[in-house]
């Protein structure tokens, strides 16, 4: 396979020689259809003062005039009435004057074969080196009739210039070839240090290192690579820190489970303690049932387009649902709530809204201590919905409330004092009210209790 030097190497040579047939082919049409009449004026004027100047001369040594004429940049032909022919100057690369043009111009038509050269593309016009790409005139010289054709030398007129031009060419083309292989080196370096560093990356390297500092497309591209590289870096830290948090929170009650499974196959134990290692086996069943489906919701949220299916949602019918399944919690707990509730209707996906209030009351009931109250407020303005839970339970540090809906987070408050969870529930509501393209906001005083508030906008 070539590199890519080799093809930008090639593809510069095709250019240049392409762009150099096409360039002949523009200026010897831009000839044929353009300058050929006005040449052939010119040249016809030129033979005709000549002839004038030899039938003005009675005693001219013809021949010698004639030489002297090929001398200063000239092809002659002189036909005399027997039909001899007389070259005089360079000789012609092709001969192919017919003798019937010969014939006529002795009758006295003047000859226009610059004129009337062939139309074709291919046809080198003015550089054709051709008998019958000249310019006719009849004269008379001491009484015998005679036929001149004349065109330029080119190869005379445009010796040096044809050195020049060629050695401009040849020269231009290799500066132009060794520019652009030194070009397309600059170009390629980087593109080859960005292969390198991909080729890292697939393999798990992610601190990769560019050494590109450009403000064109490349060096844009780098930026970016190099901003990726730093992004899937953290990708897979969280990546590693998730399956750990998730084999640890499944570790535990399977633990639990073996344990507590093994006691209950121990002959000794009393039917009271069969009873209590059930009841423990059954608890952390339910633990794991639930951790399972959150890391379901979340996996399902992760894998979400943006086109998923929105309807009108109720908010204040939907939370009244949501407290009603959990009312035997509050009143197990002695909990009184407050509700301050408006009829609000939203654009919004019914199921994952409905997650956003079940997570978050159920943090509120978790830590709030028997006897306290949770307030919950439902308002809006002209754009947005606004729902806020206040409870008056433990509280949060003010610097532990960043990393509220980081997965597995859980305040070493709530892991000290016992209480159940698995530091997913927040991380399930932030990604549905991201989904939602709405925002939380998080106002806590340690002792005094949590306020999460909670914007949604009302329309898509």
């Amino acid at each position: 396979m070539r590199s890519l030097y080799g093809k930008f190497l090639i593809f510069t040579i095709g250019i240049m020689l392409s762009s150099g047939i096409l360039a002949f082919l523009v200026v010897n049409t831009y000839y044929h259809q353009q300058m050929k009449v006005d040449n052939d004026e010119k040249n016809m004027a030129i033979a005709e003062n000549i002839t004038q100047f030899i039938q003005s001369q009675a005693h001219l040594d013809l021949n010698k005039y004639l030489t002297t004429q090929a001398d200063v940049g000239y092809k002659l032909i002189l036909v005399n009435e027997q039909l001899e022919t007389s070259f005089f100057g360079e000789e012609f690369r092709i001969d192919n004057l017919s003798s019937h043009v010969i014939q006529d111009v002795h009758n006295g038509i003047p000859y226009h074969g610059m004129r009337d050269l062939q139309k074709e593309t291919f046809m080198t016009g003015f550089f054709s080196d051709e008998t019958a790409n000249t310019v006719g005139v009849p004269f008379t010289y001491q009484g015998q009739n005679y036929a001149l054709f004349l065109r330029p030398d080119i190869k005379m007129l445009f010796n040096e210039i044809h050195y020049l031009l060629a050695g401009l060419f040849i020269g231009m083309a290799l500066l132009s070839i060794v520019a652009m292989l030194f070009v397309a080196r600059k170009l390629i370096q980087p593109i080859s240090a960005l292969t390198e560093a991909t080729k890292k990356v697939g393999a798990e390297q992610f601190s990769v290192s560019l050494p590109i500092k450009r403000s064109d497309e490349i060096g844009q591209l780098a930026t970016s690579f190099q901003e990726m590289a730093k992004q899937l870096k953290e990708s897979d830290r969280v990546r590693k820190q998730f399956i750990n948090d998730v084999s640890h929170d499944f570790q535990t009650p399977l633990q639990n489970i073996k344990g507590y499974a093994a006691l209950l196959q121990d002959e000794q134990t009393t039917d009271l303690h069969r009873k209590e290692y059930s009841e423990i086996i059954q608890t952390e069943t339910d633990r794991l049932s639930t951790l399972t489906k959150q890391l379901l919701l979340l996996t399902s949220l992760d894998s979400l387009s943006e086109q998923i299916e929105f309807e009108t949602v109720h908010i204040d019918q939907q939370i009244k649902d949501v407290l009603h399944r959990y009312r035997w919690l509050m009143d197990e707990k002695s909990i009184s709530l407050t509700v301050e509730m408006n009829a609000i209707s939203i654009h919004a996906n019914a199921d994952y809204l409905e997650k956003i209030w079940e997570n978050i009351l159920a943090n509120a009931l978790k830590y709030s201590a028997p006897g306290e109250t949770i307030f919950i407020s439902v308002q809006e303005n002209e754009q947005q919905a606004i729902v806020s839970f206040e409870d008056s339970g433990i509280g949060i540090e003010k610097e532990n409330i960043p990393y509220l809906f980081d997965r597995f987070y859980r305040v070493d408050d709530a892991r000290n004092d016992g209480i159940e969870g698995t530091g997913l529930g927040l991380a399930i509501v932030e990604q549905v009210v991201s989904l939602h393209n709405g925002k939380i906001e998080v106002d806590s005083i340690p002792d005094k209790g949590t306020t999460f508030t909670i914007y949604l906008p009302k329309h898509r």
